[in-house]
């Protein structure tokens, strides 16, 4: 008979993996008891009462429960999953049960989505990019990029000709080091770029 500590390594390990965002726990289906608990958020004790539903025939429980929602003891958002511990016979002999803690991705996801955004709420400011040469560039070089469909690694030797043609005709080469910056930016030499525009 499969006693129910051979799991007690794998729900640590599981809780060491997710930590600090999962807590573990092992319910003894024979004891209505928690047998383990692992990074415990949720002021439970091991020998605490389960408090599962008491079920005629616990052999009929399901090998994996669906996910579902539950509200911890300070109001954070869990998301749990619940598998049922059987013996070699077969037997249920306990639940693993994982809790996850949603409310640091939730606030991530809020952290995000204003932060996103904000980049679109203004355009740069004029007097901080007026001379910016680099930046020119860049948007010119993405724009370029976006009309064409492909990514700048994917330019062949004609494209790239072409939009060095493109850019020498909107002036980007009349700044001190745009030919460098140029040729950085499309990873060929200057001398490439020269003999492109000659």
């Amino acid at each position: 008979m499969t006693s129910l500590n051979v799991h007690f390594a794998t729900a640590e390990a599981i809780s060491l993996l997710l930590y600090p965002f999962a807590e573990v726990v092992v319910h003894n289906l024979a004891t209505g008891q928690i047998a383990a608990i692992y990074n415990n958020f949720s002021k439970r004790n091991i020998g605490d009462e389960s408090l599962l539903e008491e079920l005629k025939d616990y052999n009929e429980l399901p090998n994996i429960f669906p996910v579902y929602s539950k509200v911890n003891w300070d109001g954070r958002k869990i998301k749990s999953i619940s598998a049922t511990l059987r013996d070699q016979a077969g037997n249920a002999i306990g639940l693993l049960c994982m809790n996850l803690d949603l409310s640091k991705w939730e606030q991530l996801h809020q952290f995000l989505g204003n932060w996103l955004q904000g980049l679109n709420a203004q355009t740069q400011p004029a007097v901080l990019f007026k001379d910016d040469w680099r930046e020119k560039i860049n948007l010119y070089v993405s724009e370029y990029l976006a009309k064409e469909g492909i990514p700048l690694k994917q330019l062949s030797k004609e494209k790239k000709k072409a939009l060095i043609s493109s850019l020498h005709a909107e002036g980007a080469f009349k700044a001190k080091n745009a030919a460098h910056y140029i040729a950085d930016v499309l990873d060929l030499s200057r001398a490439t770029i020269y003999n492109y525009l000659r």
